[in-house]
């Protein structure tokens, strides 16, 4: 599921060079999957499905062995998941991987953290195999940060706390080893990248990148709260969000797992490979 989101769509990169059989499920399936190569078209199913249409996940899971279960983060994330995966239990799916998040805790100071505690919880009681994947900050959501680098500054609320970036390549490359590889298969998995990098040290690397100038100018919580809404737009929830991720690394400061070098045995894509691979979008 959400084979046009950034993870499952990496996720469906991968499985394609592995050769494996894959169903891509979206709730757009008229729409060409984005970065699909035309030689791979034929290789992916691609078939609707929405986790608000109970009848189009039965249809959608018949035949599958494994689900890759990952939803935008959304109020309604725990109602939605619960449902994906008392109907993929009862299709008889033998193993789902889903996307969690860190802190994913009962008591987490963020909501939506809480809310993954509450669908793994779910999943651990449904009976299915599964393995849980919790990555960190995605690199490619930096890309949002694009409107205000053109004018030279970035905003957030975290000081100079170090923050885990992960590539979503590299979380698409391990779902699908937990979806192929049994010695993997069951595990729960924090994933970051090689290294964890603050918001002023993220200004001076797209400063050297751009040639311009580009300032951190940190905010208290509330301001970027207002900002994030009146200014860029942002639902209410995804503000107290962003918010209240950005605090949390300050609470519990952030550092790099060697998780992914461990399961695929290569060093994580790092965050100036990923800067300089996304030049053009900072530069304007």
């Amino acid at each position: 599921m959400g084979a046009t989101g950034a993870t499952g769509n990496a996720l469906l990169q991968s499985l394609l060079a592995l050769g494996k059989p894959v169903r891509a499920l979206t709730r757009t399936p008229q729409r060409p999957l984005p970065g699909l190569a035309e030689a791979h078209r034929s290789r992916v199913e691609v078939q609707y499905a929405d986790a608000a249409d109970p009848d189009s996940l039965r249809t959608a899971f018949k035949g599958a062995s494994g689900l890759f279960l990952a939803m935008a983060n959304s109020p309604a994330q725990v109602e939605l998941e619960t449902r994906v995966i008392d109907i993929a239990a009862d299709s008889g799916i033998g193993h789902i991987v889903k996307i969690s998040a860190p802190a994913a805790e009962p008591d987490s100071p963020v909501a939506i953290s809480r809310g993954h505690h509450a669908i793994e919880g779910h999943l651990r009681a449904s009976g299915v195999a599964h393995t849980v994947l919790r990555p960190y900050a995605f690199m490619q959501n930096l890309l949002r940060l694009a409107p205000t680098v053109a004018q030279g500054v970035i905003l957030g609320a975290m000081g100079d706390a170090p923050c885990n970036y992960i590539d979503c390549r590299d979380i698409g490359d391990i779902a699908a080893a937990a979806l192929t590889r049994p010695d993997i298969a069951g595990g729960t998995y924090s994933l970051t990248g090689p290294e964890a990098v603050s918001y002023p040290e993220l200004a001076s690397r797209l400063t050297a990148l751009t040639g311009r100038e580009i300032r951190y100018v940190n905010l208290t919580p509330d301001e970027l709260r207002d900002n994030l809404v009146h200014r860029a737009q942002m639902p209410t929830w995804l503000a107290d969000h962003v918010t209240e991720i950005q605090q949390l690394a300050i609470a519990r400061p952030e550092s790099p797992t060697g998780t992914v070098a461990d399961i695929l045995g290569r060093a994580p894509r790092t965050l100036d490979v990923f800067l300089h691979e996304n030049a053009d979008r900072f530069r304007q």
